[in-house]
């Protein structure tokens, strides 16, 4: 798909560009414009390719085909999600590196400036090249600058002295933001910047990239980050690979995606009217023949004759009328996708009530620590704590597919379980015989329900989930959940994986959620907008 370019000059062009890793296409054809100042969100679940794009408009990666251009005279910040730093460098010897260049333009400046003093005056074009530079990039405010970043993201107390090896990973993942937004290059290209960053961090860093000039673009799934920062966002689209722009931000984002359903969903009524008012219409003609007139001038011979021509004329605009309902059975608009929505199996009124959890002292061995919890019919809970605390194990614990090593449990009901790490699919096996397996009958009487909720389309039945983007399968876990009704949900980090148009669609059903509902989460959206108690750990 080709997105055509901002009204803004145009800093970084990608013109069909394609990548493939070991046979498999992640991105094809892909094209999009933009422009200086701008500041671009990538969206899209894991694995879908944004990584991988990102990368391509840095120029850390070739395409397989295409070309990317991009124009920067006031250089190129990139941050790497994942980047190891050597652990005997300091966190001086960080800085300094990330602001090699400016240091490099005003050594040069230096040397021009004393021999421009000693009369030598044949640098002076140089001088005034590399001095728009080095004030367009902040130069006279790089140290300055260091010492606001490090101190906005929490790293102010560190000693600049101190090895990169003594820094937690999250510190280490901090400074190589702080090194990278000191630079202050012009174009700014940063992989998940949000991660390891408390409240105070992120509010820093959205400040930081909404008031600075150039242009920036982030590879994000933090929702609130993107609705404050992106001014564009692009989406990542796994299963065609491809990508779909949407200006106006995150809202915007939000805006078009619920006008896009609203639009496929008077397409399909559309084609289901002309096929309803072409079946009525081939019926009705085709009883209305000729001989069932009723001869009004005994003139026997007449009435055969146009009683032969009208009943040839209905023929005509009978097949006619079966030729286009053809065409467009051949060809349907399919409806648009059923929204999320969870389901409690319903109970006689004078029933035991279900969906009850209850837990006392339960505990795994170096995994959880003694943990009582009682959760009834209907009601929710938000567990949160850090990692490593064993929020995932109680969850196993809780759904019975782990045994603890004390204390005990109870639970009435049917209870569903949505793991944060998908499974990665049986070897041979494909997604629709996934996503039928344990369920009576054929596999392909499933087909109909899965296509319905809009998470694949047809063609990717067939697909072997073992091929699939780690996005794909959570969406399809996701797909066996919504599909059985549960008196209670155990979901661990739901919305991991996922595009942030379907995260807020699960925000939305679980909304509506009638059972009772165990939730483990990070996302800072879903835990403002939670109600009810938490726990933790």
């Amino acid at each position: 798909m080709f997105v055509r370019p901002t009204a803004r000059p145009t800093q970084i062009t990608a013109l069909g560009v394609g990548k493939s890793y070991d046979g498999r296409v992640v991105l094809d054809s892909v094209s999009c414009s933009l422009g200086a100042g701008e500041r671009t969100g990538i969206v899209g679940e894991n694995g879908s390719g944004k990584t991988t794009l990102l990368r391509l408009l840095a120029g850390r990666e070739r395409p397989d085909h295409g070309e990317v251009i991009l124009h920067a005279e006031g250089g190129v910040g990139y941050l790497a999600q994942d980047a190891a730093l050597p652990p005997r460098r300091t966190v001086r010897q960080v800085v300094d590196r990330a602001l090699r260049e400016l240091r490099a333009i005003e050594a040069r400046l230096r040397r021009l400036e004393f021999a421009m003093a000693d009369g030598d005056e044949s640098g002076l074009a140089e001088y005034g090249d590399l001095l728009t530079v080095f004030e367009l990039r902040g130069g006279y405010d790089a140290d300055a600058r260091v010492e606001r970043a490090l101190h906005g993201l929490g790293l102010g107390r560190l000693p600049h002295d101190r090895p990169v090896g003594a820094l937690s990973g999250g510190e280490q993942v901090r400074l190589r933001l702080a090194a990278v937004l000191a630079a202050a290059p012009e174009v700014l290209l940063l992989d998940e910047p949000t991660n390891h960053l408390d409240d105070a961090a992120l509010a820093w860093l959205e400040d930081h990239l909404t008031a600075r000039r150039g242009t920036t673009v982030a590879v994000s799934h933090n929702r609130d980050f993107l609705e404050r920062v992106a001014t564009t966002l692009i989406e990542v689209d796994a299963d065609r690979r491809g990508i779909v722009r949407y200006g106006n931000g995150y809202a915007g984002y939000l805006a078009e995606r619920a006008a896009a359903r609203q639009r496929q969903a008077q397409a399909h009524a559309r084609w289901r009217d002309e096929v309803d008012r072409l079946r009525e219409a081939t019926l009705t003609t085709a009883r209305r023949v000729a001989p069932g007139r009723a001869m009004r001038d005994a003139n026997k011979m007449a009435y055969d004759r146009a009683g032969g021509r009208v009943e040839q004329s209905l023929a005509s605009r009978v097949r006619n009328a079966e030729e286009r309902l053809r065409r467009l059975l051949a060809d349907p608009v399919p409806p648009p996708a059923e929204p999320l929505r969870f389901t409690a199996p319903s109970h006689r009124a004078d029933a035991a009530p279900e969906g009850t959890l209850t837990a006392a002292g339960v505990a795994v061995t170096g995994r959880l620590a003694p943990t009582t919890l009682a959760l009834g019919p209907g009601e929710r809970l938000l567990l949160t704590g850090p990692n490593g605390v064993g929020k995932s194990t109680l969850l196993r614990v809780l759904a019975g597919e782990l045994a603890p090593d004390a204390g005990s449990m109870a639970r009435r009901g049917r209870i569903g379980h949505l793991p944060q790490e998908p499974a990665p699919g049986r070897p041979g096996q494909t997604l629709l015989a996934a996503f039928a397996h344990g369920r009576p009958g054929f596999a392909e009487e499933h087909a109909e329900r899965l296509l319905a909720l809009g998470l694949f389309r047809p063609e990717q039945l067939d697909a072997r989930v073992t091929d699939l983007s780690t996005g794909q399968r959570q969406r399809l876990a996701l797909a066996r959940l919504v599909t059985e009704p549960a008196d209670a949900l155990l979901l661990d980090e739901p919305t991991n994986h996922l595009s942030p148009a379907l995260v807020e669609e699960l925000e939305a059903a679980l909304a509506d959620y009638p059972g009772a509902l165990l939730v483990v989460s990070h996302d800072r959206r879903l835990r403002r907008r939670w109600h009810g108690p938490q726990l933790t750990l």
